[in-house]
């Protein structure tokens, strides 16, 4: 099987982890050699259906207990949160990949490399845990975060708006100040997991702003504008600041985006 959209259903309607780990990184493989058919065969099947795993179980967010860092529980609790974050991803570049079709096949190879960075990270996470005598799937999990893909099911636009240029782009926010704690607790294996997955999610977000702005060409639309239209719509004011405008300015927000998302919490 060396077609990009087999591949990709085969990743997301069924739930096995290892399965999982291995098509993807098989198929960046033969991205790599040049084996890969883009061809598109089948129409996507629906999202509702996307396959996860029995475990963790999922929580809604104002559900998930709050512990703190500095406790054995709370560290543990981290790394499990971030190892499930990491694992959606996966799902996530496959769907955008699934879901959208007729694209150049640059597009593809790009959120491909995305879904076999992820589950790289997920296995750096995951082996982590494993050395804090935790398994993932162990702790409940946020069960919010596939819900984003589900509401964008529809418009490619939304979905590199909200997912790459919102979500992840909240991870340049928050993840310097992550590995800072983790560098005062010395902790640092922790510091090395984060500081990679980081150097890549950079990247990430910038992929999402380079479809973003194509997109926005294809359809005469300002990417601006079409942005602040954007997460206007599903965030209704949010995401909130801090933004590290450094990370953004290099994952390709523009000034003006910036100025527009620290402005709302001014007001």
């Amino acid at each position: 099987m060396k077609n990009l959209f087999q591949i990709a259903e085969s990743c997301l309607f069924q739930a096995s982890i290892p399965e999982k780990l291995l098509h993807t990184h098989q198929a960046w493989r033969y991205c790599e050699d040049g084996t890969l058919s883009y061809e598109s065969i089948d129409k996507p099947k629906a999202i509702k259906v996307t396959q996860f795993p029995d475990k963790p179980r999922l929580l809604p967010p104002k559900q998930m207990p709050r512990r703190q860092l500095t406790t054995p529980e709370g560290l543990t609790a981290f790394f499990h949160a971030l190892a499930h974050i990491e694992f959606v991803a996966i799902y996530l570049a496959w769907d955008i990949i699934y879901r959208f079709r007729g694209l150049p096949n640059e597009f593809y190879r790009d959120w491909l490399r995305v879904a076999d960075e992820e589950a790289q990270h997920f296995t750096l996470l995951s082996d982590h845990l494993a050395t804090l005598d935790c398994d993932y799937g162990d702790l409940p999990a946020h069960g919010g975060l596939w819900d984003h893909a589900c509401h964008t099911q529809f418009d490619l636009l939304s979905r590199l708006a909200i997912v790459p240029r919102c979500l992840e782009a909240r991870g340049l926010d928050v993840t310097p100040v992550m590995i800072k704690k983790l560098e005062a607790l010395g902790h640092n294996q922790g510091v090395a997991i984060l500081t990679r997955i980081l150097n890549d999610e950079v990247d990430h977000v910038r992929l999402g702003s380079k479809w973003f702005d194509y997109q926005c060409r294809q359809q005469s639309l300002d990417s601006g504008e079409a942005y602040k239209k954007l997460i206007d719509h599903y965030f209704k004011g949010k995401p909130k600041g801090p933004f590290n405008r450094e990370m953004r300015i290099i994952a390709g927000f523009s000034d003006a985006e910036l100025d527009w998302l620290e402005n709302e919490q001014k007001q």
